[in-house]
């Protein structure tokens, strides 16, 4: 451990608390912020339908890449530091976001948004673990989780009267003055700290993961404007395929991979992991086309949207914060299995739009659909962590986080080539009812991936994989997950 500011210990531990939360409203609110603005964004850049998907894409695809870098890193330089160029690279990305003139340039600011908010997803929680112990702890997380679930809460209300009052730049904006602020106090108040024995950063593994990745998601998003059989698309997939499918012998080779391969044998693992594709890459992924929905064919501003999206975001605090208390007791496959199946049949009420149908149409499944991401989230970022020893947690949290980003840059992608494809053909007469059976769709679709993702849950997730804890670094391993009530969607739709 480094030289620390001076100060003393509970204010040091109340500092520390305050950055971390700053940090994390700023990720977590303009999860929906964003969302809300996108056509706003799209008429004001005079952007087409991939521009839009990629104002998503971006963010989601630097976060999955660069959040198991981050942490390396993290330990090799110290976590405060890192926190802190996370801060300013979010920050200065908030900035060039609300200034950016063109889609290629949102989307290459948004990029550096994902880069910031990595850094600052791999240290947010490793600094509240390593200052506050004990019963501190737990009072520590259930604030931040607070925190997260506030700022998701509120996201898209008050995106929408940014919107809406002062344009949609400011909800980049808004952001300068809060990360200026995490930044003087990180700097500050807030101890430096690197572990004994740091993982290295595994270079070919990032550079081969990201390649895949990207060339997966660019093919996607270039299908939705060029067809399947394009020729720059069905390359795409072939690098995408070679590159993905090379990544495993990269690791293999490693002596300290980025993915730990061998956390794939135990099943629960890989259920969790399943899980949390599943979780962004169906009903988070479908924020986006929902809110297209409200603002293009009923007519909403992005206020009013927002207020409408309040019914998701409410149902998944209702039952997030029981599930967070149950997940201590209950085995976490009675919780990640049903919640699920719950938003599986949230989407599919969603179904049976047609042209003349009301928004309200949609409220049984966005109720149903929230309660059960609430019940998701919790308990799944303790699985990930929970079936492996102390000294892997952090890895396996990461690797969990990844999947969720990969989820959801992979859905919407996907999604919005098939929704385009739907949509070619439609004249302004027979708009309303394309978009309409389009988005039923969509909703099948993402309804199949969240009711397969739970039965898979279901039968992977088993309790005898748990590793029990019984040392101080356990407590600090998994004390944060506990306490993860809305981090699913942490760059979800950032």
């Amino acid at each position: 451990m480094t030289s620390s500011p001076s100060s003393s210990p509970d204010a040091h531990k109340r500092w520390t608390l305050l950055a971390v939360c700053l940090g994390t409203f700023m990720l977590l609110l303009d999860v929906t912020i964003v969302i809300v603005a996108l056509p706003d964004i799209r008429n004001s850049l005079d952007a087409s339908f991939s521009d839009v998907q990629w104002t998503v894409d971006a963010y989601s695809l630097s976060l999955a890449a660069l959040l198991l870098p981050a942490g390396s890193l993290a330990d090799l330089y110290g976590r405060r530091r890192l926190f802190v160029i996370g801060l300013a690279v979010f920050t200065v990305g908030s900035l060039l976001c609300g200034l950016a003139q063109s889609p290629l340039m949102l989307t290459l600011c948004r990029a550096a948004q994902g880069v910031g908010g990595a850094t600052m997803f791999a240290t947010s929680l490793a600094l509240l673990a390593q200052t506050f112990h004990g019963r501190e702890r737990g009072a520590a997380f259930g604030v931040w989780g607070a925190v997260a679930g506030i700022s998701t809460a509120v996201g898209p209300v008050l995106g929408g009267l940014l919107v809406s009052g002062l344009g949609w730049r400011w909800i980049f904006l808004v952001n300068l003055p809060v990360g200026a602020f995490a930044i003087a106090i990180t700097l500050t108040k807030v101890q430096e700290w690197r572990p004994p024995h740091a993982r290295r950063v595994d270079a070919p593994g990032f550079l081969v993961f990201t390649a895949g990745l990207v060339s997966l998601v660019f093919g996607l998003i270039r299908a939705s404007d060029d067809g399947w059989g394009d020729t720059v698309v069905v390359a795409c997939f072939v690098a995408a395929g070679v590159l993905l499918a090379a990544f495993p012998l990269v690791e293999r080779l490693r002596r300290e991979p980025m993915f730990d391969l061998s956390l794939f044998r135990k099943p629960t693992f890989v259920g969790g992991s399943i899980a949390a594709f599943g979780m962004n890459g169906s009903l988070f992924a479908m924020f986006l086309y929902l809110v297209l929905y409200l603002q293009d064919v009923q007519g909403y501003d992005a206020l009013q949207s927002g207020v409408r999206l309040l019914v998701v975001t409410g149902a998944t605090l209702v039952t997030a914060i029981p599930a967070g208390r149950l997940s201590a007791r209950v085995p976490a496959r009675w919780l990640i299995g049903p919640g699920l199946l719950l938003v599986g049949s949230g989407l599919l009420l969603m179904r049976g739009l047609d042209a003349s149908s009301s928004w309200t149409h949609l409220i049984p499944g966005f109720i149903v659909a929230g309660l059960g991401s609430g019940m998701v989230n919790p308990p799944l970022a303790s699985t990930a962590i929970g079936v492996v020893p102390p000294q892997s947690a952090g890895m396996a949290s990461g690797i969990n986080t990844t999947f969720r980003q990969v989820g959801i840059a992979t859905a919407i992608a996907a999604l919005g080539s098939i929704f385009a494809t739907k949509m070619s053909g439609a004249t302004p007469a027979t708009a309303a009812a394309t978009y309409a059976d389009g988005l039923n769709e969509l909703l099948l679709i993402t309804a199949l991936v969240a009711l397969v993702s739970g039965a898979l849950s279901l039968v992977l997730i088993r309790q005898r994989d748990f590793v029990v804890h019984g040392a101080p670094e356990a407590e600090a391993a998994s004390a944060p997950a506990a306490a993860e009530p809305a981090t699913a969607l942490a760059g979800g739709g950032r």
